[in-house]
């Protein structure tokens, strides 16, 4: 058998008498739990300043929407009005950078009528815009024609491609972000440092 030494006997009585009983064990583990959701369900707050809290900025990316004209060649129908609308409500319209309307027309015609169709196109959408409240010096026009077209206008064997045609009678808006100007740094010349 056996032995235990009375000095480790009487250790491990001492740690048993330690241990809390089973019920308070429970008890401090759901008031735990109950502080850690607590916790996570409260807004951010600065250790020092209870009443500050850190707000996230939102990242701002530059914009781009294709306007088509394809059921009318110069006008704005429904669905390139609420186009415009949701782009004049993004947060890239409202920082106020540059705006790029680039016009293009499909093929049918001379190159000189379809550089006047873009400008026309890119011209409506710039008046909705500045009827809207976006102010006028920050748009550009580049009427490009037929120059840049995302769709053939004529099918494999030559014939005519309406719906190629419909595509290509557009104008692209590009909401760029302001330009941060940061200032040069100032140089200190050898009378100012003494």
């Amino acid at each position: 058998m056996t032995r235990i030494a009375p000095a480790a006997l009487v250790v491990c009585v001492a740690l048993a008498a330690c241990q809390a009983p089973p019920e308070q064990v429970v008890a401090a583990n759901n008031e735990m739990a109950t502080n850690i959701a607590d916790n996570m369900a409260e807004a951010p707050r600065s250790i020092l300043r209870p009443e500050v809290v850190e707000a996230v900025a939102e990242k701002i990316e530059p914009q781009k929407v294709v306007i088509g004209f394809g059921a009318s060649p110069t006008a704005l129908d429904g669905a390139a009005k609420g186009a415009l609308d949701a782009l004049i409500a993004n947060p890239a319209m409202k920082a106020g950078g540059p705006i790029t309307l680039r016009g293009h027309s499909d093929s049918r015609g001379s190159d000189g009528d379809n550089k006047v169709a873009s400008r026309l196109r890119a011209e409506k959408v710039r008046d909705y815009l500045v009827e809207k409240g976006v102010a006028k010096d920050r748009i550009t026009l580049v009427p490009l024609g037929e120059a840049r077209p995302v769709a053939p206008n004529a099918q494999d064997d030559g014939s005519d491609d309406p719906e190629g045609r419909a595509k290509n009678r557009r104008v692209e808006v590009i909401v760029a972000l302001p330009l941060v100007h940061v200032p040069p740094p100032v140089v200190l010349d050898k009378t100012e440092k003494e």
